[in-house]
Parts: structure tokens; C-alpha cells; sequence
């Protein structure tokens, strides 16, 4: 019975942001991974780029968010990968 109850619960939370319009920039969070900011949304796709786990996709109509007030974290800028310098090769004698 207490399973019954949990899948109606879901379906019901499900619905309901089914009827939520999400949109790129928004706050949510998701029950496995937590906070998170809103990278894309479509029809098909949602991807969320999560503080802690990276950027993650899920199907639209099954992932189950809620919104969040909570700013996301100030991440360091990305460093740019730098070429190695050759090595000189020493002159022959």
C-alpha cells in the first residue's frame, strides 16, 4: 500500500512540473544530485549543470525538480590548456 501511495506521489509531483515553465539560468533541485542551474530545456531535454556532479542530461517529462533560491557558488574560471614548450636538443660535440 505504501508503495501505491509514493508512486502516486510522484506521478503527481511529475504533473506537476510538467505544467512549470523552466527556463535557461533557473535555480532548481533534483533529489540525487541537489542544486543546480538550468543550462537547457527543450521538449525532450533538460540539462543541468549541478555545484557538485557537473553538468548532467535527463528526459523532460521524467526528471523531477524543484525551484531554489539558493545562489549558485562562485565556480574559478576555467584555466586554457598552454602548449609544451620542445624541449632544445643539446649540440652534438
Amino acid at each position: 500500500m505504501a508503495i501505491v501511495a509514493a508512486a502516486a506521489a510522484d506521478a503527481a509531483s511529475r504533473v506537476g512540473n510538467r505544467m512549470k515553465a523552466w527556463a535557461k539560468g533557473d535555480r532548481v533541485v533534483q533529489p540525487t544530485y541537489g542544486p543546480g542551474t538550468l543550462v537547457e530545456v527543450n521538449e525532450h531535454h533538460t540539462v543541468i549543470d549541478f555545484d557538485e556532479h557537473g553538468r548532467r542530461v535527463f528526459a523532460t517529462r521524467l526528471v523531477a525538480l524543484q525551484a531554489t533560491n539558493e545562489p549558485a557558488p562562485a565556480k574559478a574560471p576555467r584555466k586554457r590548456a598552454t602548449k609544451a614548450k620542445p624541449k632544445e636538443k643539446e649540440p652534438k660535440a
